[in-house]
């Protein structure tokens, strides 16, 4: 909903190695789908297989996440990790409630806010193979009243480039929607407004597209948006933790917070009824969100041609291309290709990333409207992306040989034959005495993490973070194919 935009940048700007084209939409939420997919667009799960990321460390993922909880102060945050379509984390840290006390679990739901979106394009997408719709549809064939309804298809609503009105726009609930009304009320006071520019000439994010694609899929279907994804895709899915709208009277139901002026976290009243809707109104856990991330990839939930239309950019009547599918972001780190969306409503952030290549996914959901989680997101979206071009390393893994080779620092001592010869000449016996006393100035070294990994000049270059007592560090470890340690030099970050 409201935070989308803000979200992405962030987690763009932590994760990508180059800015998008200056001709493509940056945010992350964004990019719309032609018909037809490039050839180069994955359209089913079973697209040829790529290099497996090596297993993530759970022990050190934790250890970062404990930290950014505290050092940021956040109220409660549930995070899941998929790796080759198993969890390998799902936990809850902090309180989904502040009076009282009460901690968040890994069954807490908290409203998904904008994820919602690839789950409405979703249910269109299964009406048109369904036959009971065409994405093609005019909006005039469901919501005759809205502003040149002839001239703007369904596709285009899923795609952002309707050029209709947002009707959340900002980073907080206004005063109108403090109050319930029907969606349809919603729907005709922005739908009827002039458009904001021409259909498909840009790309603008507007939850009112979203509302007015739920109608139509209630015309289509003669059910509700939410009996419908109940009945062909939480169900199905086995997602038993995730409604459409808040379960009355769950207690294991995260409350949202706000804070102004850096002060104590206070309550965020609510969207009123009626406002969110197919826009944003899910409610779930991680662990239900990465069965769907599974089984979206995996091809279990839409057909190949559907797919195609969910995950593929929008190119826009001046031929730039978003970074936008149909309620989904498509997004390129390097050779990665990455799906991805943010969402936000009253005092709730959200992250869903998805990583096809290695059929990995990540879950962040936040019961704070200033939680920013860029560092666990943009951590994990290195370990869990696929190393193709890497040398194979004998040895430890990278992390266990930062962690070995920091120990030995700490304690003035180190493995010579595990260096490489100008490492070994560089790294002195007085050069680490020093070495070992300013470290032990600042205190002990804790939570070692590998954030990237790439090649150079036959090498393999492992970027480690950490902290040294309070003060953040951060090497690049170069290792050559027989394991030694070409350089590790320490520095702050």
């Amino acid at each position: 909903m409201r935070s989308i935009v803000s979200l992405t940048l962030t987690w763009l700007a932590a994760c990508t190695s180059a800015a998008p084209p200056s001709s493509t939409p940056t945010t992350a939420s964004a990019a719309p789908a032609p018909t037809a997919p490039p050839s180069s667009t994955p359209t089913t799960a079973s697209a040829a297989p790529a290099p497996t990321a090596p297993p993530i460390d759970v022990v050190a993922v934790d250890s970062l996440i404990r930290r950014v909880v505290a050092g940021k102060r956040l109220v409660g945050l549930s995070v899941g990790v998929m790796q080759d379509g198993k969890v390998v984390l799902s936990r809850g840290y902090g309180f989904r409630s502040l009076d009282p006390d009460l901690p968040v679990t890994p069954t807490t739901m908290f409203g998904i806010g904008s994820v919602t979106k690839q789950f409405t394009c979703s249910s269109a997408l299964l009406l048109e193979q369904d036959g009971k719709l065409s994405m093609n549809d005019p909006v005039a064939k469901h919501v005759p009243a809205a502003s040149r309804a002839k001239d703007i298809s369904l596709l285009q609503l899923g795609q952002h480039v309707s050029g209709y009105r947002d009707y959340y726009p900002l980073d907080f609930v206004v005063r109108e929607m403090t109050n319930p009304e029907p969606t349809d009320t919603v729907i005709a006071r922005y739908a009827t407004l002039p458009l904001d520019f021409e259909p498909g000439s840009r790309w603008s994010y507007s939850n009112t597209n979203f509302l007015i694609l739920g109608k139509a899929i209630e015309n289509a279907s003669g059910q509700t948006v939410g009996a419908f994804m109940q009945q062909r895709i939480f169900t199905p899915l086995g997602m038993t933790r995730t409604a459409f709208d808040r379960i009355p009277g769950d207690s294991n139901t995260a409350k949202g917070y706000t804070s102004y002026a850096l002060a104590r976290p206070t309550y965020a009243r609510p969207e009123g009824q009626g406002w969110i809707g197919a826009a944003g109104a899910i409610w779930s856990t991680p662990t239900d969100l990465l069965a769907w991330d599974l089984a979206l990839i995996d091809g279990k939930v839409l057909s190949p041609a559907s797919y195609a239309k969910l995950t593929t950019p929008r190119l826009l009547t001046d031929g730039r291309e978003t970074t936008y599918g149909c309620g989904l972001g498509v997004q390129r780190t390097g050779e990665t290709l990455i799906y991805s969306h943010g969402g936000g409503i009253a005092g709730i952030v959200t992250q869903n990333i998805v990583i096809p290549a290695t059929r990995s996914a990540i879950v962040t959901l936040a019961n704070a409207d200033f939680a920013a989680t860029g560092e666990i997101t943009s951590a994990l979206v290195a370990m869990l992306s696929p190393h193709a071009d890497l040398p194979t390393i004998a040895g430890p893994s990278a992390l266990d040989a930062a962690r070995t080779f920091l120990n030995q620092v700490e304690k003035g001592k180190v493995d010579r034959s595990t260096l490489g010869d100008d490492f070994n000449a560089l790294l002195t016996d007085e050069h680490l005495a020093r070495d070992r006393a300013s470290l032990a100035a600042n205190g002990a070294i804790s939570d070692v993490v590998v954030r990237n990994r790439v090649e150079r000049g036959g090498m393999e270059v492992a970027i480690v973070e950490y902290m040294v007592g309070k003060t953040p560090a951060r090497s690049a470890m170069y290792r050559t194919p027989d394991g030694k340690i070409q350089q590790f030099l320490i520095n702050r970050r």
